[in-house]
């Protein structure tokens, strides 16, 4: 996961920096997320890692399955993707993409995962701690995950709190080969 957003990042930066000086943060977020989308399609997948297309067949077949969305500028970036085989990042590009928007907006992206269904008093509850704690406004996305068992993992930028009882057995048997 580190690793493809090591790749990702200075893509997500320069699309941000470009979208900031052309005002177009909206439409940079819609092209994203549809090749996104597309990019995670498990059929495109294999063609993404099919040793029989070239960088630019698979440019041109990946620009046209998402269609008008990606822009004359998006069609450049999945050229340049495709080009340099990191059309796999693309998810991850536009993750970070829409951090960098929530930053510069004044917000910060943060999920809760947890076991169970989160109640809106819980997440209410969490956004009010995480607006304290990071002086910022919160866009809180809940995620129910039950392989969990129990507990809950907050991601919010940089910060992570694990409170998931596999986050507390995982220290425990640490502490305990120590």
């Amino acid at each position: 996961m580190a690793e493809s957003t090591t790749v990702a990042r200075p893509y997500a930066q320069a699309v941000f920096q470009r979208a900031r000086e052309t005002q177009s943060l909206d439409r940079w977020s819609t092209a994203l997320s549809v090749a996104a989308a597309v990019a995670t399609d498990p059929d495109m997948q294999q063609l993404i890692d099919s040793p029989k297309l070239t960088e630019q067949q698979l440019a041109d077949m990946f620009a046209e399955v998402c269609g008008e969305g990606l822009g004359n500028e998006g069609r450049n970036l999945v050229r340049l993707l495709a080009e340099n085989r990191r059309l796999t990042v693309l998810a991850e590009i536009a993750n970070l993409y829409e951090q960098f928007r929530s930053e510069a907006e004044g917000a910060v992206q943060a999920q809760l995962i947890s076991a169970f269904p989160a109640s809106e008093e819980q997440r209410a509850e969490i956004v009010a701690a995480l607006k304290k704690r990071l002086g910022r406004d919160i866009q809180l996305e809940a995620i129910t995950d039950s392989t969990l068992l129990g507990g809950a993992v907050i991601r919010a930028g940089d910060l992570v709190i694990d409170g998931s009882v596999r986050g507390k057995l995982a220290r425990l048997a640490t502490a305990l080969d120590h």
